[in-house]
């Protein structure tokens, strides 16, 4: 499985990913040849070789004429990309950065999807910098996307608008679910442009992935940091085994005098709140008291809420986090026909069947069959397909 791994130690712009594909492997020629089939009149694309505290480096910059119109609406810009002869996968993914992009400012602005107006984002410069991202995407064809936390800088910055803090607030808008964390550094380390890049494209937030490094692109930001090279480096590889490798965080606490009607509803709540599982496991505690194991399985991202949900749903006065490792086969859902009807069927590497048990029941019930018999037809049907 190849995966392509954001380490976003200086935040993340437009340009920045855009140059370190370049600097990844996507040919130059293959990028102006599908920018060009946007039809941008009146401007150039400038890629220039560079370094930060002395990693070697690319950088973009998109030179535009004096009458490039600067000032956009979301529905011109999706008419152009849908109207162009692109590849219908960089259509789809430039179009889905620049949504995110749109609903964000729609809710900074208080209007809405199609009443937004880009300014900075709707120039020529960002829509090169959207559809060559996903031209580099396409190229390069991951299985998947991780991406590491993003840091936020401080102060203020200049824009179309006025003077706005820093995160601006349209990158705040987009990046809501995703991980985030401070740092000391003034100035604006995550642009909404890259903010919304990343946020479409990752599947995973976390730290380094275990992964076989196979080669390595910088891109390189245009201002310059005391205390950091403003720098995005994306990491391309291949994941150990026919399996998937990620990380997840662990929450634990042990209780022992809590109704035990009240887990029910604290598990509801816990998948509600993103778990990926829940498990309760008895235990005998001190003094010999009879006790339960509550054993979260989450998304780093989801950690601290779901300790929450544990501390206000439970009796517990405390709870256990770390972070492990994951080593997962790849899955899929299919839908099988049966005699009885459709039923969807887990599928994880090349052998492992898994019918959807909610399915066989619904089924058997409509039906007055035993569950297993659907159970069965599905699993035999799934095989075979």
């Amino acid at each position: 499985m190849k995966i392509l791994y954001f380490d976003c130690f200086s935040g993340v712009s437009g340009d920045m990913t855009l140059a370190a594909l370049l600097d990844l492997g996507l040919p130059l020629e293959r990028l102006q040849e599908e920018l060009n089939k946007l039809g941008l009149k009146n401007y150039s694309l400038e890629v220039r070789p560079g370094s930060r505290s002395g990693i070697g480096a690319l950088g973009v910059e998109v030179k535009v004429g004096p009458r490039e119109e600067h000032h956009r609406h979301f529905s011109h810009i999706r008419e152009m990309i849908s109207r162009s002869s692109l590849a219908s996968g960089v259509k789809e993914l430039s179009l889905v950065i620049f949504r995110r992009l749109a609903e964000a400012e729609a809710r900074v602005h208080k209007k809405s999807v199609e009443e937004v107006h880009f300014h900075e984002v709707g120039a020529v410069d960002s829509i090169v910098d959207i559809v060559g991202t996903a031209v580099g995407i396409e190229f390069f064809k991951p299985d998947a996307i991780y991406t590491s936390e993003l840091p936020m800088g401080r102060g203020f910055v200049q824009c179309q608008h006025g003077r706005l803090p820093l995160p601006a607030p349209a990158t705040v808008e987009v990046l809501k679910g995703y991980p985030v964390k401070n740092v000391d550094v003034e100035g604006e380390l995550v642009t909404p442009t890259g903010a919304a890049i990343v946020a479409a494209l990752s599947s995973r937030v976390g730290s380094f992935p275990s992964m076989k490094i196979e080669r390595i692109g910088y891109g390189m930001g245009k201002k310059e940091f005391p205390d950091r090279p403003n720098l995005l480096r994306l990491v391309w590889g291949e994941a150990p085994g026919a399996w998937e490798a990620d990380r997840a965080m662990v929450l634990e606490s042990n209780i022992d005098d809590m109704n035990p009607e009240f887990y029910d509803y604290l598990m509801e709540r816990l998948f509600q709140g993103g778990a990926l599982d829940v498990s309760l496991s008895p235990l005998q505690m001190k003094k010999n008291r009879p006790g339960i194991l509550l054993r979260v399985i989450a998304e780093e991202k989801d950690a601290e809420a779901l300790c929450g949900i544990i501390l206000r749903e439970s009796t517990t006065l405390g709870v256990r986090r770390f972070p492990v490792e994951r080593r997962k086969l790849p899955r899929e859902v299919r839908e099988v026909e049966t005699r009885y009807g459709k039923v969807r069927v887990k599928v994880s590497g090349e052998v492992r069947f898994q019918p959807e048990y909610d399915d066989c029941r619904r089924i058997a019930r409509e039906k007055g069959i035993p569950v297993q018999e659907v159970y069965w037809e599905a699993m035999a049907r799934g095989k075979k397909e």
